[in-house]
């Protein structure tokens, strides 16, 4: 017997790109699952157009990236406490709000008539005169909209204004002041750029650009590493006979500084302690010229099926998958180099994955700190002596990066920090000798990575 949930998966189908919108933002809500994953899925199997691929998946970066604001504006005309409302109608109200307020070409009447009629279909007549009295007073009203004052409140002005969650600003407003927070916070809501790692064992450099050239693609090299360059103005870019091909990879420029702080060598043993998706992996096997061997860890063996699928289209053969493997119990032959890009908080890939906000807390950073730490003591283990260990996250919380660090170097005193200005370009270098980057001073995602070298002779 088909319950109400299956009734109503079978009518969204037959909606356009708002109704999907819908659809994903419920999954989201009802589950732990990352909605680019739900978006990447449906953006797949269904059959809208390209226009309305564009159109949806603008609609639930956007409400996922402003939520908080909407929900702000919601609350204040909603009859009721929006908050308990039945999660269809709330994310029926948010799709057809973003489009009000921040997509200019789409006219308000459009956005509350397709509303309106999805939630008839979905939920009924009354209903649907909810949303329609809620949205047609938000319409007439759009100029008399208030927000929290600067003056009465800052973080919750902040909060509100930019969308985040309270206690992720009250952080870094202590952290790095009022000022330096709003500008990441405007960061952090701007639409991400695309940048590609271009694959030098299939293609020179030059030769990629003028390949770029021919598609009319707009793009400007990286101001860290000569062999990226982002680019706007290409659609189905993995359609692309380039990417088919492995001449590219898509990586945003922090994600590569781990891996060149590696230094890996041709021929040498190198362990990817937590490699999937494989963006860092296959740089390094780049770097290593495609010759030596890789042993790249995950616990999931689904993950390191895409991660070898991406080796096979750059023509990368020294990768070898240990999946099912716990990388804190990992045991295997020491290596010349690991790499350790641990599994974080992820609050430095706000621009790409905003859904993020909304599901980590506070209590959060203990305990994947916990985590951290017991990755690197086996890291510190199962390397050589003379080794490189590099750590690595996407994160910009002191606890899992450089506090986490000088923690770990006072447990294993055989290890130092080996400055990376040496490596790599100096404005993202701190003075303590590690990489720092954050959406509003370098226009990439917030990481860190510092490379650690272990002593060759026992030390005390």
């Amino acid at each position: 017997m088909e319950g109400p949930e299956t009734k109503e998966a079978q009518k969204e189908l037959f909606f356009g790109p708002r109704g999907t919108a819908v659809k994903i933002l419920n999954r989201a809500d009802r589950s732990d699952a990352y909605f680019d994953k739900l978006l990447d899925a449906e953006l797949r199997s269904t059959e809208l157009s390209d226009a309305d691929k564009g159109l949806l998946a603008e609609i639930v970066h956007g409400v996922m990236r402003w939520r908080m604001k909407l929900d702000w504006v919601l609350n204040g005309f909603f009859h009721g406490n929006f908050v308990k409302a039945e999660v269809t109608i709330k994310n029926a109200l948010r799709v057809a709000l973003y489009q009000i307020q921040f997509l200019q070409k789409i006219p308000h009447h459009a956005a509350v008539d397709e509303a309106v009629e999805f939630v008839k279909r979905i939920r009924g007549e009354k209903a649907a005169g909810l949303v329609n009295g809620v949205l047609r007073n938000i319409v007439r009203n759009l100029d008399g909209i208030r927000y929290p004052l600067l003056e009465e409140d800052p973080i919750q002005y902040l909060a509100i204004v930019y969308s985040h969650p309270h206690w992720m600003v009250k952080r870094w407003v202590e952290r790095f002041g009022f000022g330096e927070t709003e500008k990441l916070l405007i960061a952090n809501n701007e639409r991400p750029e695309l940048s590609l790692r271009i694959n030098k064992l299939k293609v020179d450099p030059g030769q990629f650009l003028a390949s770029l050239d021919q598609l009319k693609a707009v793009y400007r090299g990286s101001t860290y590493i000569d062999y990226f360059v982002r680019v706007r103005g290409i659609s189905g870019i993995s359609q692309l006979d380039l990417f088919r091909n492995g001449c590219f990879t898509i990586q945003d420029e922090s994600a590569a500084f781990p891996s060149i702080l590696l230094t890996p060598q041709p021929g040498e043993r190198i362990i990817d302690m937590c490699a999937a998706p494989g963006g860092k992996t296959t740089h390094i096997a780049e770097l290593m010229k495609n010759t030596g061997e890789i042993i790249a860890v995950d616990k999931y063996e689904n993950k390191l099926k895409l991660l070898m699928m991406s080796c096979e289209r750059l023509g990368i053969r020294i990768v070898k998958p240990v999946a099912g493997v716990d990388a804190r119990e990992l045991d295997t032959a020491i290596a010349d180099r690991i790499l350790l890009d641990a599994p974080c908080s992820g609050l430095g890939t706000l621009t790409k994955k905003p859904d993020i906000k909304w599901k980590r807390e506070p209590e959060d950073l203990p305990r994947l700190a916990q985590t951290q730490m017991e990755l690197l003591s086996n890291a510190a283990r199962l390397l050589k002596p003379g080794g490189v260990l590099v750590y690595s996250t996407c994160t910009i919380e002191p606890e899992e990066n450089f506090l986490l660090v000088k923690n770990f170097i006072h447990d294993h005193p055989e290890f130092s920090i080996d400055d990376s200005s040496k490596y790599v370009n100096r404005d993202v270098v701190k003075p303590e000798g590690y990489v720092e980057t954050l959406p509003q001073r370098h226009g990439m995602d917030g990481s860190f990575a510092v490379r650690l070298t272990k002593s060759v002779a026992p030390i005390g």
